[in-house]
């Protein structure tokens, strides 16, 4: 399948948010793949700033040859030693990112259980001005790389 394509009919609205969106072929299970990509996209909305927020979507494939995503948002600043916490069960960061109590700080660690059913993985990136970067990547598709 295109990881691309799931992200064409998941893509998050509105006017700030800009898309990137060439060919990501991966091997894996479609359900749990546009699990991965809800959870990515709700996130940078959700968490974004309520005033002047962007989003920015890329998908395609790495020199390697994973096919990845990219999810960067706007938001409030981020503690970098924070990032990889996010990945960890039931983790929120504090009021002033989460804000509102809808959730319960499982969506990133889906996303980090999806990447590694799928022999992949992700990673997170704070922005010294605030917001986030979110890249799971997959193995490449040969024949070699099966879902667990």
């Amino acid at each position: 399948m295109d990881l691309a394509e799931v992200v064409k009919e998941r893509l998050p609205s509105g006017p700030r948010v800009t898309a990137r969106l060439d060919p990501a072929p991966v091997l894996g299970d479609p359900q749990l793949l546009e699990r991965l990509v809800v959870n990515l996209a709700d996130n940078a909305v959700r968490h974004n700033l309520p005033e002047g927020g962007w989003v920015r979507v890329w998908t395609g494939t790495d020199e390697a040859g994973r096919s990845g995503l990219r999810i960067a948002d706007s938001g409030p600043v981020i503690p970098a030693e924070a990032a990889a916490g996010l990945f960890r069960p039931f983790r929120r960061l504090g009021a002033e990112r989460t804000g509102k109590r809808d959730g319960l700080g499982l969506g990133m660690s889906v996303v980090a259980a999806v990447a590694a059913a799928h022999a992949g993985r992700v990673r997170a990136h704070t922005h010294p001005g605030g917001g986030l970067t979110v890249e799971p990547a997959l193995p490449p598709v040969t024949g070699e790389a099966t879902p667990r």
